[in-house]
């Protein structure tokens, strides 16, 4: 059972926990996308606070909060709190407790999000530590992972995952990894140059497991092998002063033309985004959008229901979630996965 406690890490989440939190997320899918409504949060406060940037993150937290009933308090960037004027983390932590039910907390520093829970008396959850871990977007990918291979009459025990790109400094997959180990999927190849490998703590790791692992920079073969490949950009603004992220090259983009070279027609695309759509980012390329096997879209809408599942989890009201859902009143043209893409051709943008 999650009540109460801080989600700082993938460790806080047993196979258990993983169960009940995707069929809670399945069960509050109409909720997310605006077909049913409850108010099963209502009168809680959520506390946001965010020293890093945050675009999907932060709106998929407050949306998920609100969409329960609930009430967001948030603020963002250094510049805007009272650390500016001097005030230590741990003060700032405490005072803002006594503000809300709950913290949703992303911060730099990979230790910070421990001393900020270790001076609290609510739940803390980790929206992203630095280059430490993202322990809820690891869920969304889990849940869109498994869901996407389902469709497929594929399953993740026989399926070889590639993640490809940033390993060093990418959180996503530092939690993600954590989450698939534990459901032994046929390989997991790691796909990147040399300077951005899976950092040692995690490779001590699996080197325990008995997994089939392999490490690689050679694209097009890692490409033939994979059911899934789960890319990344470079996280450059987190490199030491003195280290560029030259050496990773076009080689390392993925796009149409690689995919119609080394992919099977089954190949499903995930990114956390956000991707660096700029010239010579070697980023996920946007010449795969129209693909179908492109599931980042997906992905990201996943991070509602699953954010609200564990919102309700570690906020008590699990069980009480599906007597309070109510049938919406309002009509939302919402694009809600593949299957709902015939919407669109009947109701074109005018």
């Amino acid at each position: 059972m999650l009540t109460g406690k801080h989600i700082l890490s993938c460790d806080c989440i047993d196979n258990d926990d993983l169960h009940r939190l995707f069929e809670l997320a399945d069960l509050l899918q109409p909720v997310a996308k605006g077909l049913k409504y409850t108010r099963i949060l209502e009168g809680a406060m959520l506390c946001s606070l965010f020293f890093e940037p945050s675009t999907r993150t932060r709106l998929s937290f407050d949306s998920a909060f609100m969409r329960l009933g609930g009430s967001v308090s948030s603020t963002t960037g250094f510049s805007f709190s009272s650390i500016a004027k001097g005030e230590s983390l741990e003060d700032t932590s405490r005072v803002v407790s006594g503000y809300g039910d709950i913290l949703v907390v992303r911060h730099p520093e990979e230790q910070a999000i421990y001393d900020i829970a270790a001076q609290t008396y609510v739940p803390v959850i980790n929206g992203g530590n630095g280059a430490g871990e993202h322990p809820t977007q690891a869920l969304l990918d889990l849940y869109t992972l498994e869901r996407e291979l389902q469709r497929t009459d594929r399953c993740l025990q026989k399926s070889v995952i590639v993640l490809a790109g940033d390993l060093r400094f990418g959180r996503t997959i530092h939690s993600l990894v954590k989450l698939l180990v534990r459901f032994s999927p046929r390989k997991l190849i790691f796909l990147s140059p040399e300077n951005l490998r899976l950092p040692e703590n995690l490779r001590d790791m699996l080197a325990k497991q008995t997994i089939d692992v392999e490490e690689t920079q050679n694209v097009g073969e890692a490409l033939r092998q994979a059911d899934v490949i789960y890319t990344t950009r470079v996280q450059k603004e987190r490199f030491p002063e003195n280290e560029l992220a030259e050496n990773y090259s076009s080689d390392f983009r993925i796009d149409a033309a690689l995919f119609e070279r080394f992919a099977s027609p089954n190949t499903l695309i995930m990114h956390p985004l956000p991707r660096d759509s700029r010239d010579g980012a070697n980023d996920l390329s946007d010449d795969l959008n129209s693909d179908s096997r492109l599931a980042i879209f997906r992905q990201t809408d996943a991070g509602v229901p699953i954010r609200m599942a564990l919102f309700a989890s570690v906020m008590g009201v699990a069980d009480h979630v599906q007597n309070s859902l109510q049938e919406a009143k309002w009509f939302t043209p919402r694009y809600t996965g593949v299957q709902d893409a015939a919407f669109y051709e009947r109701n074109p943008a005018k």
